[in-house]
């Protein structure tokens, strides 16, 4: 005998997995069909174009730039270092860093909400009601969400995509994902966006930018150092419980 209403309840779960195919579906389609597109040549051979449009309609370009970046970002398209570089090269390292770090966060958060509405709530909840290893994952992401929120935002070997999705996964709450998103990505942001803002003499000189930057010491050591302090709470803690504090 069929419960009345129970028909619905497939096709409703299958609702909340169409974000989530959306954004497959478009990340594979722009990784075919928009690389050329968002790379660093593209941002070279239309450089005076942009800026010209950017001196004669500033306001309207920051929202377009912006909404470019928050897609770019939602829908995992190639070209996320390139739109960075172009926010500092566009409007310098302020407030060119303010526009990228903003418009990443809310393109993470589009893409955070389409998984932690598709999978996330579930899995969560599964993990939660669950024994064993998973349950001690579980638990000890809740007990240190600050410290891991932050500290996969500054570790420069975690993809930015996965980094997005994590959280979702686990049951981070969206207020705590947005503030570590986006306190969490302004280092690595101000360092592109000021490679950005210098690329004038880079084409002037009909050079490529070097992104190698981002691992000399000058620069890898002061982001060590804050994943450091991002698990210095983490360390405390595991010392504190070994000692019986």
């Amino acid at each position: 005998m069929t419960i009345p209403g129970s028909e619905k309840t497939p096709r409703r779960h299958a609702v909340h997995y169409l974000p989530m195919i959306a954004i497959a579906t478009v990340a594979v389609l722009g990784a075919v069909y928009l690389r050329d597109y968002l790379s660093f040549d593209a941002l070279q051979e239309n450089r005076q174009t942009l800026l010209n449009f950017r001196d004669q309609n500033f306001v309207l370009s920051v929202l377009l730039f912006m909404a470019a970046y928050v897609a770019i970002v939602a829908f995992s398209l190639p070209g996320s270092a390139i739109s960075t570089l172009t926010g500092g090269f566009l409007f310098g390292i302020f407030p060119g860093v303010l526009f990228n770090v903003t418009a990443s966060t809310i393109g993470a958060a589009l893409i955070f909400l389409a998984a932690k509405w598709g999978l996330g709530d579930r899995l969560a909840d599964r993990m939660e009601a669950s024994t064993g290893t998973v349950k001690r994952i579980k638990d000890g992401i809740d007990e240190n969400q600050w410290s891991m929120l932050f500290l996969i935002r500054l570790v420069p070997a975690v993809p930015f995509f996965v980094a997005n999705l994590v959280p979702a996964l686990v049951g981070v709450p969206l207020s705590r994902y947005l503030v570590s998103t986006f306190f969490g990505i302004i280092p690595a942001g101000l360092v592109f966006t000021s490679v950005g803002a210098g690329l004038g003499e880079v084409f002037a000189r009909g050079e490529t930018p070097d992104l190698g930057v981002f691992f000399e010491p000058a620069i890898l050591l002061p982001l060590l150092g804050l994943c450091a302090l991002a698990l210095l709470p983490v360390i405390i803690k595991a010392l504190r419980g070994r000692k019986g504090i």
